[in-house]
């Protein structure tokens, strides 16, 4: 029996239901090309993250590749098979099927001919098009001086939010007592700073600079003389001649599965139950903010017909925790570290003591042997940090690397035969483990696909940078198997689910005992019209974890927590300009020997578009009740241009946000947010120097772009 302890009062409810009714009276227009881009963008974005569970995460890159396609929609009669691959809409089944049909009938004259392509349902072709286009016109580009000048187009962002309410860190203090407790207070302001430029011609080139100075860290003043504590800078050029990609500059770069390498983002288990495999590009350009997933330096892949070679090489500044107990620092030189850091915070004298403590290099490269049906490659990636590597070694972690240098090797391949594609990749860490993970997409039927996928991570396998499928944040100390399905049993009506269960042969963090678990997702979406769309949803998962009962024996033995979350959502085009997004999710959080904890999430998103107004706007307005941390239900929220939230709702309260994007004219855009987080059972937000007392959290954010 599950327990909903409904809290709220009448007068948010009130207060609710008046927003949505007081908001939809607008005058109704087509929608901007703009705005319907983003909203397309932003849902795949959302579906893509949806078991993404951090607030942070900057998937600008990703934005970015579906934003080209948008605004250069790909001509399927040109399209290569690297092309229909970067597009990641497509499975390998389609675009095998679509390159076969072109191969043997000629040049598409239509989209709808899709239709007569097996794999290409309604729906898929509604999906695509706003990506893609269907002409006889040659699109080869030339590379002239002239050309760049006229049909580049540049882009200059600048960004600036801050929270309103005074954190402990930026609070005022004596300069006695900061010069006790030095690292007590922040060095800089409460503002978050952004600045991008971006060039772009066409798929082919692309270069630009991008800068950010963090909340608390100090801009053009003290410890940050140059401005911004983050720059990064890129050059990147595609598809000419023999050169597949070159990339200068700030990079990321992804091969096969994941294992044996991959910096940057990698999507986990979602509805998509087709996403559980991994579609690696190789090279591209990095353009985000994250100050750990990419690479600096120089990447090459070169194609020979069906050979193509990649070679790569980063050298990086990277953050560590300095071990002053076992080596002093020589000639301003780090001996010994702890530790890598991952924040790309500099605010604190500690925090700036770890930045850019040690030198990373990586270098490595992939060859690989490429058919519309059949690829296999091989990857060699060697890591090597100029400091001796002591890590604060535990039971559970004691197989992890201690060496300042290690070399991973591995194999991956993928084969599409028939209605089958088999997907995989084989991982060695040098004097250590390894790892493998074999999987297929079975297409049975239009209405009908299975995914099915194995994987075993040694709990000694050390990856160097890798993002394979898992539960855990590391590709070691695993075993899972995972079955997907997707069905259509009836032309309104898609179910997807997918059964994943999974071991972890060793200990783990905060669990002293060998343990397993599973996560099960099941969704029925109905979607009767263009105008309407909804689902419900069902996920549960459970992991074991240490008990925090108070033992007398001082032994903390295994006890299992198991989460459900119950979904529905609702999508509804009103009119040309005003679409209504309304949500109910509950969640169920019982660990073993204690009670269950619950919550629940309601909100409301009125969206306004139009084509004739410079105007439009996003509005939520939201309810959450939840017993605890452990009951958190996590949400993606609509935000400006390239920024993405999927904050964390605990406690109770409520939260409202409005995001307004004003055209002043073409070209010139600014886009204005506010969020108000308000509690009504807690009188101190957070802790430590993030601590705000009070109940109330508000986040101001304006954006000014400039596209020429």
């Amino acid at each position: 029996m599950i327990r909903f302890n409904i809290k709220y009062n009448l007068l948010s409810m009130t207060n609710y239901l008046f927003a949505i009714v007081l908001l939809i009276p607008f005058n109704a227009y087509s929608q901007s090309t703009e705005d319907q881009k983003n909203e397309i963008i932003e849902r795949r974005v959302e579906y893509l993250v949806d078991n993404a569970e951090e607030s942070n995460v900057d998937y600008t890159t990703t934005f970015e590749q579906l934003s080209f396609f948008y605004d250069r929609p790909l001509n399927l009669n040109r399209a290569n098979l690297i092309e229909l691959q970067e597009l990641s809409l497509l499975t390998d089944f389609q675009i095998n099927n679509l390159l076969s049909h072109i191969e043997e009938n000629g040049r598409l004259m239509t989209l709808e001919e899709l239709q007569t392509i097996d794999g290409f349902d309604v729906e898929t072709i509604r999906f695509i098009l706003p990506f893609v286009k269907v002409t006889s016109n040659v699109d080869s580009p030339q590379l002239t001086f002239k050309e760049l000048l006229k049909n580049g187009t540049n882009q200059l962002f600048v960004r600036y939010q801050q929270i309103i309410e005074e954190k402990e860190g930026f609070s005022a203090i004596s300069d006695s007592a900061l010069a006790e407790k030095p690292n007590s207070r922040y060095l800089g302001n409460e503002a978050r700073i952004y600045t991008r430029y971006k060039y772009n011609y066409g798929n082919h080139l692309s270069f630009g600079v991008t800068a950010e100075k963090d909340p608390g860290e100090e801009f053009f003043n003290g410890t940050q003389q140059n401005g911004f504590d983050f720059y990064s800078a890129h050059f990147f050029l595609k598809n000419q001649g023999k050169v597949k990609q070159l990339a200068l500059g700030d990079y990321q770069a992804q091969f096969g599965q994941g294992l044996t390498f991959w910096s940057g983002l990698a999507f986990g288990k979602s509805a998509d139950i087709m996403s559980v495999k991994r579609s690696a590009i190789g090279l591209k350009p990095y353009t985000s903010v994250d100050e750990n997933l990419f690479m600096r330096g120089a990447g090459l892949a070169l194609k020979f017909d069906k050979i193509e070679v990649t070679t790569f090489y980063s050298r990086n500044k990277v953050d560590a925790n300095i071990d002053y107990s076992d080596s002093t620092l020589v000639q301003d030189e780090v001996l010994s570290v702890t530790s890598i850091q991952q924040t790309g915070f500099h605010r604190t004298i500690n925090e700036l003591e770890d930045k850019d403590a040690i030198t990373k290099q990586t270098m490595g490269g992939h060859i690989a042997y490429v058919t519309r049906k059949l690829n296999i490659g091989f990857t060699g990636v060697f890591n090597e940090i100029n400091a001796q590597f002591n890590p604060n070694l535990q039971v559970y972690n004691q197989f992890r690397n201690t060496k300042s240098e290690q070399t991973n090797l591995g194999v991956d391949y993928n084969w599409v035969y028939k209605n089958f594609n088999f997907f995989g990749e084989f991982s060695q860490s040098l004097e250590a483990g390894k790892a493998i993970v074999s999987g297929a997409l079975i297409n049975l039927d239009s209405r009908l696909a299975f995914s099915v996928l194995y994987r075993n991570y040694d709990r000694n396998f050390n990856p160097i940078a890798s993002a394979g499928i898992g539960e855990n944040s590391v590709n070691e100390n695993e075993k899972g198997l995972y079955f997907g399905i997707v069905a259509k049993p009836l032309n309104k009506f898609t179910i997807s689910a997918y059964y994943d269960q999974f071991v972890f042969p060793w200990l783990k963090y905060q669990i002293n005992t060998p343990s397993n678990g599973y996560q099960y997702l099941t969704q029925l979406t109905y979607k009767p019209s263009k105008k309407l769309e909804m689902y419900v949803r069902v996920k549960e998962r459970r992991k074991g974890e240490n008990t925090d009962i108070d033992l007398t024996e001082g032994i903390d033995y295994t006890v299992y927590r198991k989460q459900t979350n119950y979904r529905y959502n609702l999508s509804y085009q009103v009119s040309p300009s005003i679409k209504l997004k309304s949500r109910v999710e509950l969640i169920n959080s019982h660990l073993e020997e204690t009670p269950t904890e619950v919550g629940y999430l309601i909100y409301q998103d009125v969206i306004y578009q139009a084509l004739k107004s410079p105007f439009s706007f996003s509005f939520r307005y939201g309810i959450f009740d939840t017993d605890s941390y452990n009951a958190r239900i996590y949400a993606y929220e609509n935000d400006v241009l390239y920024v993405f939230s999927i904050p964390a709702y605990y406690n109770r309260g409520t939260r409202t946000y409005l995001t307004v994007r004003y055209k002043i004219r073409r070209g010139l855009d600014v886009w204005l947010r506010y969020g108000l987080t308000y509690y009504d059972n807690v009188d101190v937000i957070s802790s430590g120097l993030e601590e705000i007392k009070g109940n109330t959290k508000s986040e101001i954010k304006a954006q000014l772009r400039f596209k020429f």
